[in-house]
């Protein structure tokens, strides 16, 4: 699947063994939509992946099945992997902050790891809202700056619970926030290991011992867990969920 997108390290992608832990945890977002927001809607007709990337998750929210899934980004040669990769997928290209799409638009507006690589913040945010539909949904997620290692130069502004609330409550109507965290078999490693997120990050892929390589090789989405919790609780976190509505 990746093999015609180059790999620049901005965007997460499948099939890349030492690069399985981030993609895992993707993942692991997209599944808790399929399963705990899609049903919940009164209807899915159009979905709207804003900042698709490779485009796995605008796959996961298609065979969940939805009508039909826009897939947009700025890349174009993103979006002739995602056209060869997943040809089901309507692909749009535009400015994340612009979208120059009709307002009203689309049932579930989805954007995962995302807003934390736009400059325009609140623009992005403004442009979800106007693009969705009277009662249609909106889902962002991004990475908790009170735990995610510093230094990721594709970020420009890295959140908290409260600065990502902040940033969707003058738009959207906030119905629930989530907390991602790591599961029982990742908590069991670190217990033995310390963290697997430092550990991966300390040395080269090539260099790590054996028993991070067969961590990260093993990794699911089941390794995660996404659960509810109030702006509170978020703090230990490793990512932030917040779902509202127009």
């Amino acid at each position: 699947m990746t093999a015609t997108l180059p790999l620049t390290g901005e965007r997460t992608a499948p099939g890349i063994w030492h690069e399985n832990y981030w993609f895992a945890r993707h993942e692991a977002a997209y599944r808790w939509i399929t399963a705990n927001r899609l049903p919940s809607l009164p209807t899915i007709g159009r979905i709207l992946d804003a900042g698709c990337g490779e485009g796995y998750g605008a796959e996961l929210l298609r065979q969940a099945a939805a009508d039909s899934v826009f897939g947009l980004d700025y890349e174009g040669t993103t979006l002739r992997h995602v056209a060869k990769a997943y040809p089901q997928i309507k692909l749009l290209q535009g400015n994340l902050v612009q979208q120059g799409l009709a307002a009203d638009t689309f049932d579930l507006v989805v954007s995962l790891q995302t807003i934390e690589h736009l400059w325009d913040q609140p623009a992005f945010v403004a442009e979800c809202a106007r693009v969705v539909r009277p009662a249609g949904t909106v889902v962002l997620s991004t990475p908790n700056r009170l735990t995610f290692p510093p230094g990721n130069w594709y970020h420009t502004r890295e959140l908290t619970g409260q600065e990502l609330l902040d940033l969707v409550t003058p738009e959207l109507t906030v119905l629930t926030t989530v907390g991602l965290r790591h599961g029982r078999r990742l908590l069991a490693w670190e217990a033995e290991n310390g963290s697997c997120v430092d550990a991966q990050l300390a040395s080269d892929h090539e260099e790590w011992p054996a028993s991070l390589i067969h961590l990260v090789k093993s990794v699911r989405a089941t390794d995660f867990v996404v659960r509810e919790s109030g702006p509170d609780g978020l703090a230990d976190s490793l990512d932030l969920l917040i779902v509202a509505r127009k």
